[in-house]
C-alpha cells in the first residue's frame, strides 16, 4: 500500500516538475506579441476568428477552409481565445504554452503505462517540452495546431493502452474518437494508426508474440487499424484538396528536388536534435543546390540506421520501434508532398522526434545496465543535458518576441531567405522606414521572382514612395502570379486612374465585378468615374446609380463616402433633390463619425447640386492632362 502511494506521489512530482520546466523556458512568450507570418490570417486579421466564439463560427470552421488547411478545432480555439481575451497577444501565447505543457504531461504518463520504466519516460518528456526544436511550435501562434494536436495525440496512446489492455467496444471507440479529433487539429496526425502499429510491436509486445497454436499475432493488430487508417485516408484526401494549387505546391517542384531534400532533411533534423544551433523560422528549399555528396551521405546514414535498427530488433525492440515513429510521423511533411517553400521546418519535428528519444533513451539505459554507479551517471547526464537544452530553448524562444528580431535572427543565420527579407520588410514599411523596406522587398523579389507576397509588398512600398509606374510593375507581376486576386485588381484599377489611364482602371474593376459580382470596392469606383468623371464617353448615370445604390445596400449604410458617391450618381442622372438628400445623410453619418472633412466637403457638393449642377472629380481632369503631355 505503501509502495503505491509512493509510486503516485513520484508520478505527481514529475508532472507537476514537467510544468514548471516547461513555464521557466516558455512563460517569457506572455509578454511576446503576434508576429506578422501567418498570425495575421489565423487569427487578428481574420474577422472570422476575431469575431470571437458562435453558433455561425463554429459551424463556419467545420464548413470551410481556414489558412489552407482544414483543422476546424484549432479554427475554434482560436475563436475562444479571442472570446477570452481578445487580441491580447501574451494570452494567446498563454494558452499555446499551456497545451504544450498539458501535452509534455501527457507523453510521460502514456509513455510509463505502455513500459512501466518511470524515469526513462520521465526523461523523454523532459526532452519533448524543452528541446529548442519545440520552440516554433510552442511560441508561435498560428502554429496552434501543433500543441493541440499533440494533446490529442498523447490521448489517443493513452485510451489505445487502455483498450489494448481489456479490449471492449467502447474503449475503441474511445480511440476512434480522440484521433478523429486530433485529425481535426492537424492532418499530420494521419501517421498515428502506423504509430499504433509499431508500439503493437514494442513496448506493448502485441506483434510477434507466439500464441497458443504457433501462429503470429498479426492480423488482429493490423485489422483493429483499418477505421483509423480510413480517417486517415480521408483527411489526407481533404488536405490534398484543400491545399492543391498553394503557393509552391508539388507542380512547382521536380519530383527528385523534393526526393534530394527528403533524404537530407531526414537527417538534417536528426543533427539539430543534437546540436540545436542556428534555427529560424524559415529555411529556404534547395530545390536543385543540394551537394550531390550531402545526398549520398544522407542517405547511406539512413540505410545503416535502419539496418542496424533491424538487425537488433529482437534484443533492443525498442531501437526500430523508435526509428519508424521518427520515419514514419515525417512522411507527409517531408516535402514529398510539398507546400510552401521551406525546406523544412522545426515545428515538423513536434511529434516525429519523440521517437527518437525513445530509441536513445531506452539504448543508454541498456548499454550502461552494467555500470557500477549507473543511477547516478546518468542521472547527472540527465540533469545537465535538460539543463543545456532548456538553456538554448530559452534563448531561441527570446526570438520570438516580436516580427523585427525574429526575422533579423533568421536572416543571421540563414542564406537566400526570401521570406524573411519580405517579413523584415513589412515590418520596416509599418514603421515608416520606407527606403529600408524597398530594399529588403526587392532583395525578396530578385531572389524569387514569383514570391507574391513580396511583389505585393514592394508595390504598396513604392506607392508610399510616390513611384507609381514601379508599383503598378509589381502589381502586374502579382496578377501573372494571381490573376483572381480581386483586392489586386482593385488596386490597380486605382493606381490606373491616378496615372490618368482611367479607362484602364474601369476595366480593372470590370474585371473584379465579373469574378465577384458584390464586390462593394468596385462598384463604388466604377459608380464615382460614371458619376463624376469629366471625360463626357465615361460618364454613365444611370449605371452610376444602379452600382452606387448596390453597394450603400451592401454597406449596410454605415459608410458616409458612399452617399457621396450616390448623391454624386443621381447628381449625374438630374435626380437633383435624390442628390440632395444623400448628401445631407452623409454629412450626419460623416459628422456623428468624426469625419468633418468630408462633411465639409459634401455640404459643398449640397451647394452645388441645388444649382443643379452635377459633379465633377477635377483630379481625372489633372491626371488625364498629364499623361497626355508625357
Amino acid at each position: 500500500m505503501q509502495a503505491t502511494l509512493n509510486r503516485r506521489w513520484l508520478t505527481v512530482g514529475i508532472c507537476l516538475s514537467l510544468a514548471v520546466l516547461t513555464w521557466l523556458v516558455f512563460g517569457q512568450t506572455l509578454w511576446h506579441d503576434f508576429i506578422n507570418y501567418d498570425d495575421p490570417r489565423y487569427v487578428y486579421e481574420n474577422t472570422k476568428i476575431t469575431g470571437g466564439l458562435s453558433i455561425s463560427g463554429i459551424a463556419w470552421a467545420f464548413t470551410h477552409i481556414h489558412s489552407l488547411n482544414w483543422h476546424p478545432l484549432t479554427t475554434i480555439s482560436h475563436m475562444l481565445d479571442c472570446q477570452l481575451y481578445g487580441l491580447k497577444a501574451g494570452w494567446h501565447h498563454f494558452t499555446n504554452v499551456l497545451l504544450h505543457t498539458l501535452a509534455a504531461i501527457l507523453l510521460f504518463l502514456a509513455l510509463k503505462q505502455m513500459t512501466g520504466a518511470v524515469w526513462p519516460s520521465a526523461f523523454v518528456a523532459a526532452v519533448f517540452a524543452i528541446h529548442p526544436l519545440r520552440v516554433e511550435s510552442v511560441a508561435w501562434i498560428a502554429e496552434r495546431k501543433d500543441v493541440l494536436s499533440g494533446i490529442l495525440f498523447m490521448l489517443t496512446l493513452l485510451a489505445y493502452v487502455y483498450y489494448v489492455r481489456l479490449p471492449r467496444i467502447g474503449r475503441y471507440l474511445v480511440v476512434v474518437l480522440v484521433f478523429a479529433c486530433g485529425l481535426m487539429s492537424k492532418p499530420m496526425l494521419v501517421t498515428l494508426p502506423f504509430v499504433l502499429l509499431v508500439l503493437d510491436y514494442w513496448p506493448l509486445c502485441r506483434i510477434g508474440r507466439q500464441s497458443l497454436d504457433g501462429r503470429r499475432q498479426l492480423l488482429i493488430p493490423v485489422l483493429e487499424k483499418i477505421p483509423l487508417i480510413a480517417l486517415s485516408a480521408a483527411s489526407s484526401v481533404v488536405t490534398f484538396l484543400v491545399q492543391k494549387g498553394a503557393v509552391g505546391s508539388t507542380a512547382d517542384l521536380p519530383i527528385l528536388e523534393r526526393i534530394n531534400n527528403a533524404v537530407a532533411s531526414y537527417v538534417l533534423y536528426i543533427w539539430q536534435m543534437l546540436w540545436p544551433v542556428n534555427l529560424a523560422v524559415f529555411y529556404p528549399h534547395p530545390e536543385n543546390r543540394l551537394p550531390l555528396w550531402e545526398i549520398i551521405c544522407s542517405l547511406l546514414l539512413l540505410i545503416c540506421i535502419t539496418a542496424v535498427a533491424i538487425t537488433l530488433r529482437k534484443q533492443r525492440p525498442y531501437l526500430i520501434a523508435g526509428w519508424l515513429w521518427y520515419l514514419g510521423m515525417l512522411v507527409p511533411v517531408i516535402g514529398l508532398v510539398q507546400v510552401g517553400w521551406q525546406g523544412r521546418a522545426d515545428r515538423y519535428t513536434y511529434l516525429p522526434q519523440i521517437g527518437l528519444y525513445i530509441a536513445v533513451t531506452w539504448a543508454v539505459t541498456d548499454l550502461t545496465a552494467l555500470w557500477q554507479h549507473q543511477r547516478s551517471i546518468l542521472s547527472t547526464a540527465a540533469l545537465l543535458t535538460v539543463v543545456v537544452l532548456s538553456w538554448r530553448a530559452w534563448v531561441q524562444t527570446s526570438y520570438w518576441r516580436d516580427s523585427e528580431t525574429l526575422f533579423r535572427h533568421a536572416l543571421a543565420v540563414t542564406t537566400n531567405n526570401d521570406v524573411a527579407e519580405n517579413n523584415l520588410g513589412i515590418v520596416f514599411l509599418g514603421q515608416g522606414k520606407v527606403d529600408q523596406a524597398i530594399s529588403l522587398l526587392q532583395t525578396a523579389v530578385d531572389l524569387r521572382p514569383d514570391n507574391s507576397p513580396a511583389h505585393e509588398n514592394l508595390a504598396k512600398a513604392l506607392l508610399q514612395k510616390g513611384q507609381v509606374a514601379e508599383a503598378l510593375i509589381h502589381y502586374r507581376k502579382l496578377l501573372e502570379l494571381q490573376p483572381d486576386n480581386i483586392e489586386v485588381h482593385n488596386i490597380v484599377g486605382t493606381v490606373l486612374v491616378q496615372q490618368g489611364r482611367v479607362g484602364e482602371g474601369v476595366e480593372e474593376w470590370q474585371k473584379v465585378l465579373s469574378v465577384e459580382p458584390d464586390n462593394g470596392n468596385a462598384m463604388s469606383n466604377l459608380a464615382w468615374v460614371f458619376a463624376a468623371s469629366p471625360d463626357q464617353s465615361l460618364r454613365d448615370g444611370p449605371k452610376a446609380v444602379e452600382l452606387a445604390e448596390q453597394a450603400l445596400r451592401l454597406s449596410g449604410g454605415r459608410i458616409p463616402i458612399l452617399f457621396r458617391t450616390l448623391a454624386a450618381a443621381y447628381a449625374e442622372s438630374g435626380r437633383f433633390s435624390e442628390a440632395i438628400q444623400t448628401a445631407q445623410q452623409g454629412t450626419e453619418l460623416a459628422n456623428s463619425q468624426g469625419n468633418p472633412g468630408l462633411a465639409t466637403e459634401l455640404k459643398a457638393n449640397i451647394a452645388l447640386y441645388r444649382e443643379r449642377q452635377p459633379l465633377r472629380d477635377h483630379s481625372l481632369t489633372n491626371a488625364s492632362s498629364s499623361r497626355h503631355n508625357e
